[in-house]
């Protein structure tokens, strides 16, 4: 089942819009085709009815990593034969100096997908995250479906007219494209949508109840969390600030960017692990000066990806964040990282671990029973169905053995 597409020179000009992948409501003519044997029909974050084909053997992903964790999940990988996200091919090395002398280094961080599925670093894009899909080089690899998450670096928002022109652009072809919305498509993100999105992925393959239990796993470590912190009165809650150390803020004369209220982070802070957003504000990477930052004064700051990974000792010993000690959570040692995340504009699988992660350094009495360096283990077996050498290379790539060698906060 390949769409029959004429190409002039480097563009598509023309496509037969009558191609059994064509997209729209549903109506009478799609009942006919998804009654039959060889297509289904797939509803999908836009509320469109997708015709896809049963027997799907190539796909073309735009993700940063979701989709094709959720087929992974599925066993589903091997039919990606395109990508629209270079975040899934990068293999990150990052080294800082220290006021001691030495310098700090940290080699071949990846998305957990990669590390299970190497070959995918061999895959042809057809976009670079941030930049406008190749339509030639999409039709070139005559994908049964496309499946695109916007809220990934590629097409970051619904309304832009990019992003409105890339899918119109995609239909027109005859392609059938299933639609999802990560949490920053939405005005107040939260987690619930999450779990669409990986059910619609799983209808896309037939799979949709396989699909459902890692949804449903992902949610219940979550609940864990939300239960066991529920009740914490408001009073004792301490403040939380999610940090980038990123270069760029430190060469814009700041010291860091800020997650604020409006932001997923901030859900995972106040909602989920029922802790307080040290930065009472709105705004997504924020960039804020030492004074600011020394003005917040968080009780616990969580580092993230932010134009590189940044490990705890980066802000307790690097030359440039000596003006940074007086800090509340530098002093106590209550700095911890988030797990390594070559793209940063949506959350995939791995959202459980960024919830434990604040609810362990707030809460480090009420989670001592969570010995976190284990969790992440099991937590790897339980999405990726790895062996334990495998999960704890999955901690490895992820940055996050300072869990194994040092915990702080975590009790």
């Amino acid at each position: 089942m390949r769409n029959k597409l004429l190409l002039s020179g480097s563009i598509i000009l023309i496509a037969l819009l009558l191609s059994t992948g064509c997209v729209g409501s549903t109506d009478g003519d799609q009942s006919q085709q998804s009654s039959g044997a060889e297509y289904r029909t797939v509803v999908d974050s836009r509320g469109v009815a997708v015709q896809v084909p049963v027997n799907i053997e190539r796909v073309v992903t735009v993700s940063d990593g979701m989709i094709e964790g959720t087929m992974t999940y599925i066993d589903k990988q091997d039919l990606i034969v395109g990508l629209g996200s270079s975040c899934l091919q990068r293999n990150f090395n990052y080294e800082f100096p220290t006021i001691h002398g030495e310098t700090y280094w940290y080699r071949d961080g990846m998305n957990p997908v990669t590390y299970l599925n190497r070959w995918i670093m061999d895959l042809p894009l057809v976009a670079q995250s941030g930049s406008a899909l190749n339509y030639e080089s999409l039709v070139s690899l005559d994908p049964d479906v496309v499946i695109m998450r916007i809220g990934s670096c590629t097409v970051r928002h619904i309304g832009d007219e990019s992003v409105i022109k890339t899918i119109s652009t995609i239909e027109s072809l005859g392609i059938p494209l299933v639609v999802i919305y990560g949490p920053p498509a939405f005005d107040d993100p939260d987690l619930s949508k999450m779990s669409d999105e990986i059910r619609i992925i799983g209808q896309v393959f037939g799979e949709e109840m396989k699909a459902m239990e890692i949804a449903d796993y992902l949610e219940e470590q979550v609940s864990f969390i939300y239960e066991r912190t529920k009740d914490i009165p408001m009073e004792e809650r301490p403040t939380v600030l999610v940090l980038g150390l990123s270069s760029r803020a430190r060469d814009a004369g700041g010291s860091g960017q800020v997650f604020g209220l409006d932001t997923i982070e901030s859900y995972f802070i106040e909602e989920i692990a029922h802790a307080r957003n040290a930065y009472a504000e709105p705004g997504y990477f924020r960039t804020v000066s030492a004074e600011q930052l020394l003005s917040i004064n968080p009780d616990v700051i969580i580092l993230c990806t932010a134009n590189g990974y940044h490990p705890p000792e980066e802000l307790y010993s690097a030359p440039y964040y000596q003006n940074l000690q007086e800090l509340d959570a530098v002093k106590n040692r209550n700095v911890v990282a988030w797990p390594w995340t070559p793209c940063n504009c949506a959350k995939r699988l791995e959202y459980p671990i960024d919830v434990m992660v604040i609810a362990k350094a707030a809460y480090p009495e009420l989670f001592a029973d969570i010995e976190l360096s284990e969790w992440l283990l099991d937590f790897y077996k339980n999405v990726y169905g790895v062996d334990h050498q495998t999960a704890i290379g999955l901690r490895s790539t992820q940055w996050m053995d300072w869990t194994v060698e040092e915990c702080p906060g975590c009790g």
